[in-house]
């Protein structure tokens, strides 16, 4: 499909358009942010920024397949998450390390966790695997995630930090995380175990999902931690 030949109502590709555009603001702002916050917050920003960046780099890539195709293989979307998500994984846990100590061993079993529940899901999605395996697999590491975040030492830490702005800047990225992320294992379920989904409608859906799940992730961080940095001046 032609750029220029793109109609009013053709919401998939808009939404492709309009995600690498905010994206990249978004990547920007978080480069500029990293001058505006206390040493502490300066990791937490870079990794934030980093998400940014391979979000922003996925959609230039994806935009152009999608506009002539009109189709996104599953390989595309899962390049991005299999890097953005364990990031933003860590993002929480050095957005609690920049108020206290957090075990080393927690930083592993995140990291481990988080890579496998996205390769878990790309097996199954791509018949590399058992699809309901995949599922599972991908279900159960995302519940593991949940509980360190929820019930394990990032929640103790969170709820004994002194500075409110870092237990609110806490409380939306587990929002995020259990509500925004719910939605891959749902649309998992309805295109490989379900009657399947129109892939136009999927692309609108997963693009949208970015505003909150990436976008609105990383934002989070920056206004938390300019926050503390102008509290703690």
């Amino acid at each position: 499909m032609n750029p220029a030949s793109i109609q009013p109502a053709d919401v998939a590709s808009g939404s492709f358009l309009l995600l690498a555009a905010a994206m990249t603001a978004t990547t920007v702002l978080l480069i500029m942010g990293g001058a505006w916050v206390s040493p502490r917050w300066k990791l937490s920003v870079a990794l934030a920024t980093l998400v940014a960046l391979v979000a922003t780099m996925h959609y230039f890539v994806a935009t152009p397949v999608w506009l002539v195709a009109q189709q996104m293989p599953v390989v595309y979307r899962y390049v991005d998450w299999l890097v953005a998500v364990p990031i933003q994984v860590l993002c929480l846990y050095f957005f609690i390390g920049s108020v206290a100590a957090v075990p080393a061993g927690l930083f592993w079993r995140l990291l481990i966790a988080s890579v496998a529940m996205v390769l878990a899901r790309y097996m199954g999605e791509s018949d590399l695997m058992y699809p309901t395996l995949g599922f599972l697999i991908g279900l159960v590491l995302w519940l593991y995630i949940l509980g360190e975040v929820f019930f394990g030492r990032l929640s103790e830490v969170n709820a004994s930090a002194a500075s409110r702005a870092v237990q609110v800047g806490f409380f939306w990225l587990r929002l995020i995380v259990t509500i925004g992320w719910a939605l891959y294992p749902l649309c998992y379920l309805v295109v490989r175990l379900g009657s399947g989904a129109d892939v136009a409608k999927l692309m609108v859906i997963y693009n949208l999902a970015d505003l909150v799940n990436q976008i609105a992730f990383v934002l989070a961080i920056l206004a938390t931690a300019m926050t503390d940095s102008a509290r703690s001046r």
